[in-house]
């Protein structure tokens, strides 16, 4: 399908990250753009700032019948009354993965894969190519905080395409140059088993064009199997690696580094964003802009200008009284990862973590992983588990992290229960995390931080 040619496209789930990205595609194209989505949020807002209509009830009156294409997120229920509708009446219906197949066919396309830092790295890179003046078009999970947009285009045919491994969707990109985070088990109420899951991350290196590059973290599993015309690994500190950092050095929040790579060497990089584990990120999003020849200044001078993307270690209030980071964390290797982080960018402090499990079957299949990552807090906060698009599981309740857990300091809260407890506990490094809509809690928290 020529997607350039459409006038009328219609969204079921218009304001998924991924979906709004889409819509957004094509809306700068002049295509005109409506779409259901359950609830309205900021990011609908901005859509419907942009001038692209939404409603939020499930109402054949509000479709657009003269859509020529119907795109639809897996998160949607197969009984939804529109997308039945729209099949039974013969519309073109296609997935958003179909779609993003079909507009990156002929870019030459840069994708980011892993069970977790694709949203930042692919941030990462795309604001790169933007910085320095090479130009991409960007369809990414997250919003950048650069630019408070989760897509932008480029007259350069280049496109920087975060692969989602949900539902397997990421199998139908072809790309030039492909990353690979992580294997770490998730999605299992999709893919059923942890092999099943690393044998897609196995296809999606096949994928990869003839003479194409893979950019893998090293040590991961099937390691041996992973298949690139030109493979390159890398590292945060392991010089077994092809890429890693030295000279590490961590300041109120920021890190400067150096990275030694194949592509050559730079000294004296800043990242002014927390978090270790974004200096890995960091050292494949440089490399990837040194396969294609940026010059090195650029990038350093470049790097230096990200701000991050919303929810991934974002600093919502950070001074000498308190420090509130959120993040989207919501498998145990990211907790893991965030406190982790936190707790060494800020050891003087007591690390308070309000966590909001994403999904019964991955609450049930990680329970214990969770209490592990859980307990490296000094005190832990649990809300309710967000059911996205799951019905609710006998037995499964936030209870059962709570249970596996060996730091005592631990509480079951309602959000209002939250709220109230921001208002009077003494906090000075706080965390809230979650990949559900413990997000709308962000800007209350902070004008409570801000005004105590």
């Amino acid at each position: 399908m020529n997607v350039r040619e459409l006038k009328r496209v219609y969204f079921v789930g218009i304001g998924g990250i991924g979906m709004s990205a889409l819509a957004r595609f094509f809306h700068e194209q002049g295509t005109v753009v409506s779409g259901y989505d359950r609830t309205q949020t900021e990011l609908t807002k901005k859509l419907e700032n942009e001038g692209i209509s939404i409603h939020y009830t499930d109402n054949l009156t509000l479709i657009d019948k003269e859509a020529e294409l119907v795109v639809y997120t897996p998160a949607i229920p197969k009984s939804h009354s529109e997308l039945t509708w729209f099949r039974e009446n013969n519309y073109p219906v296609f997935k958003r993965s179909d779609v993003l197949q079909w507009i990156t066919e002929r870019l030459f396309s840069i994708t980011v894969a892993g069970t977790h830092g694709k949203t930042t790295i692919s941030t990462m890179i795309a604001f790169l190519l933007r910085e320095t003046d090479y130009g991409c078009n960007a369809f990414l999970g997250g919003v950048s905080v650069n630019y408070d947009s989760n897509y932008w285009s480029s007259q350069n045919q280049v496109a920087v395409i975060e692969a989602d491994e949900y539902d397997r969707s990421f199998l139908k990109l072809f790309p030039d140059i492909a990353v690979l985070t992580a294997m770490d088990p998730d999605h299992l109420d999709i893919y059923g088993t942890v092999q099943e899951l690393e044998k897609a991350f196995v296809q999606y290196t096949a994928n990869i064009k003839h003479q194409g590059t893979l950019f893998v973290k090293h040590g991961l599993p099937k390691g041996l199997e992973l298949k690139a015309p030109q493979l390159i690994s890398y590292s945060l500190i392991n010089e077994a690696a092809d890429i890693f950092a030295t000279n590490i050095v961590m300041h109120n929040g920021s890190y400067t580094f150096d990275i030694h790579s194949p592509f050559g060497n730079i000294e004296d990089l800043s990242l002014n964003i927390g978090g270790m584990h974004n200096v890995e990120n960091a050292l494949v999003a440089i490399s990837v802009a040194q396969k294609l020849n940026i010059d090195s200044q650029k990038i350093k001078t470049a790097l230096a200008q990200f701000h991050g993307v919303k929810r991934r270690f974002e600093y919502i209030v950070k001074n000498d009284r308190i420090v509130y980071i959120d993040d989207y964390a919501h498998h145990p290797a990211e907790l893991s990862a965030l406190i982790s982080s936190a707790k060494k960018l800020f050891p003087k402090r007591r690390c308070v973590i309000a966590f909001q499990p994403h999904l019964f079957s991955r609450t049930r299949d990680f329970a214990s992983e969770f209490a592990a990552s859980l307990d490296m807090a000094d005190e832990v906060l649990l809300l309710d588990i967000y059911p996205a698009r799951e019905l609710p599981i006998e037995g499964v309740t936030t209870n059962i992290i709570a249970e596996k857990m060996i730091n005592s300091a631990h509480t079951l809260l309602s959000k209002e229960a939250l709220l109230e407890y921001v208002r009077v506990a003494p906090l000075d490094l706080f965390i809230t995390a979650g990949a559900g809509d413990i997000d709308k809690l962000i800007n209350p928290i902070k004008e409570i931080l801000e005004t105590r």
